[in-house]
């Protein structure tokens, strides 16, 4: 049976935990990898299986964590009005927001002038929320109706262009626009099938209610599960909708197999749902009866992913930047950056091998842990503040 502990769920902590812990692999790998600033992990023709499936695993953290954000509103609704929980919504989506333009930002350049603004994940679960906080006073059909409908179809839109529109940008298609001269965003996280994940996260909320069934709830998610997988294999056989990108055969079972899983994330695809998805469902199914250290381990991260997720970026950037100094590429070049593609020429030659990112990785997390203990702790009894619930 799932373990709730002082409200908690504990198979869903776990999964946020894991997926954050995991995300930060792929940031690691962001400053430290040798490759990082040379070419596209994803790249069939130019990266190695390690790296592309280094890359490849992260995949999973930002659905699983927008579903799951989604599902713990509906937790959260329990407890609350729906008028009170449309308006936390409204306003922790706005302080997301905020979170993503200024913390966040300077986190991963350093850049005081702030001429680069990336609008990534904590951007898209903010304005999410926002959507959502609309959203919950429809009947949980026709929201239902809404995710399935914009997972599965808008793929449709992917011939659709729109140039020079920051609507569109921000609903569908990634682009960079200079606002001010010197000055420009990015809107990398395209909103429309993002809100559609976090609703639809909401809608399994239902399945977790006490007086639900334990054995339904596994078979429910276990079939959803293996439909995703199943799915997206036919899909893929059919190599014809739900990716940007139809993959290659290149007569070579390597490069093949990273072209079949080279499924967009910007925006994410029909296929990079299914997939990602797929897995959530069946952890959540399977992970219920986990027990033990390394469950509490992961769990400490999933129960302050949003202060975990602030001070991981610091805390890489931060050693990047010395790293940088002492093996004689010199701090700046770490700091202040519009991107880190504009100095591809400076950073040859800097970084190391994968076996060494995943080192400094779980140094990382190593590092992170007590940090994360203690505001767990601090959260745990200090419930009154109610501060609490935006970190």
């Amino acid at each position: 049976m799932t373990t709730i502990t002082k409200n908690r769920i504990q198979s869903i902590d776990l999964l946020k935990g894991l997926v954050m812990v995991i995300m930060a692999l792929d940031h690691v790998r962001d400053y430290f990898h040798y490759s990082a600033f040379m070419f596209d992990p994803s790249d069939p023709t130019q990266t190695t299986l390690p790296i592309f499936f280094t890359r490849f695993i992260t995949h999973f953290c930002a659905p699983a964590f927008s579903f799951l954000a989604g599902l713990s509103v509906f937790l959260i609704g329990k407890r609350k009005p729906i008028n009170k929980l449309s308006t936390f919504l409204l306003k922790r989506g706005l302080w997301l927001v905020f979170v993503e333009i200024i913390i966040i930002n300077f986190g991963w350049k350093f850049d005081l002038n702030f001429t680069h603004i990336n609008l990534a994940t904590i951007w898209q679960l903010g304005i999410s929320m926002i959507v959502l906080a609309g959203l919950i006073y429809l009947p949980k059909k026709v929201i239902l109706l809404f995710s399935i409908v914009i997972i599965f179809a808008h793929n449709l839109l992917d011939n659709s262009h729109f140039d020079g529109s920051y609507l569109w940008s921000m609903l569908h298609e990634p682009k960079k626009f200079e606002f001010i001269e010197g000055h420009a965003v990015v809107f990398g996280y395209s909103l429309l099938p993002w809100i559609a994940v976090m609703s639809l996260g909401y809608c399994f909320g239902s399945i977790y209610e006490i007086t639900f069934d334990v054995k339904k709830r596994k078979q429910i998610l276990n079939g959803f599960g293996m439909g995703s997988f199943a799915f997206f294999l036919i899909l893929i056989a059919l190599n014809t909708y739900g990716n940007p990108v139809k993959w290659t055969n290149y007569g070579n079972t390597s490069k093949t197999l990273m072209s079949i899983f080279d499924i967009n994330k910007y925006p994410p695809s029909l296929l990079y749902l299914l997939i990602t998805l797929g897995g959530t469902f069946l952890f959540l199914a399977n992970a219920e009866k986990l027990k033990g250290k390394v469950v509490d381990f992961f769990c400490v991260f999933g129960r302050v992913p949003f202060f975990y997720y602030i001070i991981h970026i610091y805390l890489i950037h931060f050693i990047a930047v010395f790293v940088a100094e002492f093996t004689g590429f010199g701090w700046e070049i770490m700091v202040s950056m519009p991107n880190f593609i504009t100095r591809i020429e400076a950073l040859k030659g800097y970084g190391f091998n994968l076996i060494t990112v995943y080192a400094i990785w779980i140094l990382i997390i190593g590092l992170l842990y007590p940090l994360c203990k203690k505001f767990d702790n601090y959260k745990q009894t200090h419930k009154e503040k109610w501060w609490l619930s935006y970190l």
